[in-house]
C-alpha cells in the first residue's frame, strides 16, 4: 500500500477528510441555529418518551389508576398511620385501621348524602320541568331562536348523546375494570402503608456513592410534596364544598348538599374540575329557580372560588407545590386527553412530584460542577 511523507496511507486521508467533513458543517453553522437544533432534537425525544409511556398507562389503563390513586392515598392518610405508631400500635393493625378508617368515612358520607337528598329528587323533577318551561320561554323571548329552532337543536343534542352512549357489554367491562381497579388500590395501599418505607429503605441500599443521598433527598422531597398536595387539596376542596353549599342552601336551590358533594370531588381537578361543578350548580338554579337565583348562585361561586384562588391556595399549599396556572391548565387539558377523567385528577400531582424532583436533583448538581476555588496569593 503507497504511503504519503507523513505516513499515511489515501484510504487514511479519505477516511479523515469524510469523517471531518460533517464536524466542519455543524462547527460552520450559526451558534443560534446549532442551539435550536440541539434543543429541538431533546424537546422531539422527551415528548417522544411521554408519548410512549402515555400509551402504555393508556392500555394498562385499570392498573396505572390504581397505582395513582394508591399513592395519593398514601400520601394522604400517612399522618393517621404516624399518630397510630406513635400510640404503639403496631404497623399490620395500624394500616388496617387506617384503611378501616377510610371506608368509614366514605360509606358514612354515602350514606347522609342519600339520607337527606332522596327525599328532594321527586320535588326536584318538577321543579326542573317548570324551570326548564321558564328557561325555555326566556330563551325564545331574548334570543334570535324560534320554538321550531330549539327544538330541532334539543333533538340534534338528545340523537349525539343517544348514539354516543355505551353499549351494555363496554358498560360491563368498564364496571368490571372499576371494581378491580378499587380492590387492587385497597390492597396496595394496606401494604404501602405496612411496608412503604421499608421498602423505600431497601431501594437506597441498592444506591452507591453520591447516588445514595441524592436519591434520598429527591424521595424525601418529592413524598412531602405528594403528601401536602394531597391534603392541601382536599382542605380546599372541603372549603370550596362548605362555601357553595351554604350559598345554595341559603338561595334555597334543590341538591344543595349533592351539588356540595360534587364541588367537592371537582376540586381535586385545578381550574377545570370547580369551573365544571359551578357551571352545574348554576344550571340546577336556572332550571329550578329562575335566571335570578341563577345569577346569585353564579356570584356566590365565583366569589368563594376567588376566595380560595387568592388567599387560600396560597396560604395552605405554600410554595412548595405551587405550579403557574397556565401550567395546571396545560397539563390537566393533556391529562384529560390521554386518559379522561383519572388522568385530570393526576396530572397535577404528577407534574409537582416531578418538577420537584428535577429542582432538588439539579441543586444537588451545581455544587459539584462548581469549578473549585483559586487558591489566594499570600
Amino acid at each position: 500500500m503507497v504511503e504519503d511523507l507523513t505516513g499515511r496511507t489515501p484510504d487514511m486521508t479519505a477516511d479523515r477528510t469524510r469523517a471531518a467533513g460533517p464536524r466542519q458543517a455543524w462547527a460552520g453553522l450559526p451558534w443560534p441555529v446549532r442551539t435550536a437544533v440541539t434543543w429541538s432534537a431533546c424537546l422531539v425525544v422527551v415528548i417522544a418518551g411521554l408519548w410512549l409511556l402515555g400509551k402504555i398507562a393508556v392500555l394498562l389503563a385499570p392498573l396505572a389508576v390504581a397505582l395513582a390513586g394508591t399513592l395519593f392515598l398514601t400520601a394522604l392518610l400517612d399522618p393517621v398511620l404516624l399518630l397510630l405508631r406513635r400510640l404503639r400500635v403496631p404497623v399490620a393493625l395500624a394500616a388496617l385501621l387506617t384503611i378501616l378508617l377510610l371506608l368509614g368515612v366514605l360509606v358514612g358520607l354515602g350514606v347522609l348524602v342519600w339520607n337527606l337528598t332522596a327525599s328532594q329528587f321527586g320535588e326536584l323533577s318538577q321543579q326542573l320541568d317548570q324551570g326548564l318551561e321558564r328557561s325555555r320561554d326566556f330563551v325564545t323571548s331574548t334570543l334570535p331562536i324560534t320554538d321550531a329552532q330549539l327544538d330541532r337543536l334539543l333533538q340534534q343534542t338528545r340523537d349525539g348523546l343517544s348514539g354516543s352512549a355505551p353499549d351494555p357489554i363496554g358498560g360491563a367491562r368498564t364496571a368490571a375494570e372499576v371494581a378491580g381497579s378499587v380492590l387492587l388500590a385497597l390492597v396496595l395501599l394496606f401494604f404501602l402503608l405496612k411496608d412503604g418505607r421499608s421498602m423505600w429503605r431497601w431501594v437506597l441500599r441498592r444506591m452507591t456513592g453520591p447516588n445514595r443521598a441524592v436519591t434520598a433527598e429527591a424521595g424525601r422531597v418529592g413524598w412531602r410534596t405528594l403528601g401536602s398536595y394531597s391534603r392541601g387539596t382536599m382542605i380546599i376542596a372541603a372549603i370550596d364544598a362548605i362555601g357553595i353549599g351554604l350559598a345554595l342552601v341559603l338561595l334555597g336551590v334543590p341538591l344543595a348538599l349533592p351539588l356540595a358533594l360534587i364541588t367537592f370531588l371537582g376540586g381535586f381537578v385545578p381550574i377545570i374540575g370547580a369551573t365544571v361543578a359551578g357551571a352545574v350548580a348554576v344550571l340546577v338554579a336556572l332550571a329550578a329557580n329562575g335566571p335570578t337565583t341563577a345569577l346569585l348562585t353564579l356570584a356566590a361561586v365565583i366569589a368563594v372560588q376567588q376566595i380560595e384562588g387568592n388567599l387560600l391556595e396560597p396560604l395552605i399549599m405554600k410554595r412548595q407545590v405551587q405550579l403557574h396556572p397556565a401550567v395546571i391548565l396545560v397539563v390537566v387539558t393533556a391529562g384529560a386527553l390521554i386518559a379522561g377523567i383519572a388522568g385530570a385528577f393526576v396530572s397535577v400531582p404528577i407534574a409537582a412530584v416531578t418538577w420537584r424532583i428535577i429542582d432538588t436533583v439539579q441543586r444537588h448538581r451545581e455544587p459539584a460542577a462548581a469549578p473549585p476555588a483559586q487558591p489566594t496569593a499570600a
